[in-house]
């Protein structure tokens, strides 16, 4: 497996982009998903990752924006057939070693409340939950967490 900073803008890359957009379609409303489009993922601001196989198949991917004080993870995603071989664990310890390597002080996310295996990544990250961030406001389909660096 190989996670690196890469183009959103891959065909493969988007594949698996659309495959997460069906994945929140099927669970949330359109105003409870907080999607990011893959143009801006290709921001200066954004440090975008994908994992690929041996064969150099795209299998999971995740973002991180940059903010001034704390990065926000976006669009982390694995493909189901690759789900359960620790892609998602080693995805999230790159996004926080962007995060230390820009000098955050903090990592933050929102992700849904019926996504038990995401919230069960994110607490054994040590992440908790915390109040909504940016320019988040409250919802009842969202968990909101957060995980000092």
């Amino acid at each position: 497996m190989q996670l690196q900073l890469e183009s959103p803008l891959q065909h493969d890359v988007l594949a698996l982009i659309r495959q997460l957009d069906a994945y929140q379609a099927a669970l949330y409303p359109a105003e409870s998903n907080h999607l990011m489009n893959p143009a801006a993922l290709e921001q200066p601001h954004v440090r975008f990752i994908v994992a690929r196989d041996e064969n150099r198949v795209a299998t999971g991917c995740a973002a991180l924006v940059l903010h001034e004080d704390y990065g926000e993870i976006k669009r982390m995603f694995v493909a189901p057939s690759q789900r359960g071989k620790g892609l998602a664990q080693a995805l999230l310890a790159r996004l926080e070693q962007e995060a230390q390597a820009a000098g955050l002080s903090a990592l933050k996310l929102e992700t849904g409340i019926s996504q038990p295996e995401a919230i069960g990544l994110y607490q054994r990250g040590g992440f908790s939950l915390c109040s909504p961030f940016g320019a988040y406001l409250p919802d009842p389909l969202s968990l909101f967490m957060s995980k000092v660096l």
